[in-house]
């Protein structure tokens, strides 16, 4: 019988339905690399979240047909590796949108509204506090969202709806598709940053896109403007946007992922006053993580009966019209 392995646990419906279409689902009992090794010959497909696939343990799989992805970034998966084997790998762009813009929005409340400081002063008795607090109303604040991707446009529809002015910086070819909504295509990211009141970061984990967010960047915003990152923590300079929270050269920051070395117990992110932080959670609402799991079992079984799936992180490995995947690369 076909076997999928999981990394990691996903949505009872996904597991029910992959056991409905006759697989047998095997579960790695911990996130152990030695245990994944062990279970990788016996799998025709893996579905993975954060814990990935390296080319070596790509190479362990001899009967592997397909790699689905439980989610939207797919950094942690050797994808060239996987397209050298004609391995088709999977994602589910859209399917956690709006709990990860929702995340973006309530790290934007909570640091302009000082809910953190304000929390803390009447825990500690503080009674002074309210007359130093200076919280700000989001209506009337410049966002630049970054990326507009599912996430990235449904993020720039919350906000504008809250009536702050959006402005969107994108790869190009999508300065039509912004403006249709509303928003402001921004060519100019070094001006963007220096105009915004916040930063929203909505941008895969590339060559291209790591430490986009440099010091030399964060010295361009303002010294009160906020930096929201539900995306991944290699796309900011983490040292540096803590050394600017220390110094009080940026208002505030919002982070759903850390670096392994900023998420470390006492690093100097986790030090940095005004950081308001959560373990990569913003896609893990009960609605989010049904629906990428189910569009990410899918595309799975779609491969597995010889259907080209909707979302291949390279395309070219199964060609519109072809019959099955092929080597690339």
């Amino acid at each position: 019988m076909t076997r999928c392995l999981l990394t990691e646990p996903i949505h009872p419906e996904g597991v029910a339905r992959l056991e409905a279409a006759g697989l047998v689902v095997e579960r790695l009992a911990a996130p152990d690399r030695a245990l994944l090794a062990e279970a990788l010959p016996r799998a025709e497909a893996v579905i993975t979240r954060i814990f990935g696939l390296t080319a070596g343990e790509i190479a362990l799989a001899g009967g592997l047909r397909v790699i689905g992805k439980h989610g939207v970034g797919f950094d942690m998966i050797d994808v060239a590796a996987a397209a050298r084997r004609g391995i088709p790998v999977i994602f589910t762009p859209g399917a956690n949108a709006r709990s990860v813009a929702e995340a973006a929005l309530a790290f934007l409340f909570a640091l302009a509204r000082e809910l953190l400081p304000a929390d803390r002063a009447l825990r500690d008795g503080d009674a002074a506090y309210k007359g130093r607090a200076r919280p700000r109303e989001l209506a009337g604040l410049t966002l630049a969202v970054l990326g507009y991707g599912a996430t990235g446009r449904t993020l720039a529809g919350l906000a504008a709806g809250l009536g702050l002015t959006v402005k969107v910086w994108a790869r190009p070819g999508r300065a039509a598709a912004i403006a249709a909504d509303g928003h402001a295509p921004a060519g100019d990211l070094e001006a963007l940053l220096a105009e915004a009141d916040a930063v929203s970061l909505h941008l895969p984990l590339t060559d291209e896109t790591r430490g986009l967010i440099s010091a030399e960047r964060l010295a361009r915003m303002k010294p009160d403007a906020f930096l929201i990152n539900t995306s991944r923590g290699g796309l900011v300079d983490e040292a540096a946007l803590a050394a600017a929270l220390t110094a009080g050269r940026l208002g505030g920051a919002g982070l759903d992922d850390l670096t392994p070395a900023m998420a470390a117990p006492g690093s100097p992110l986790l030090r940095a006053p005004n950081c308001l932080v959560s373990p990569h959670t913003a896609a893990s609402t009960d609605g989010a993580l049904r629906a990428m799991s189910l569009a990410c079992v899918e595309q799975v079984l779609a491969v597995l009966a010889g259907r080209r799936p909707s979302h291949l992180v390279v395309p070219a490995v199964w060609p519109e019209g072809a019959e099955g995947p092929r080597p690339v690369g």
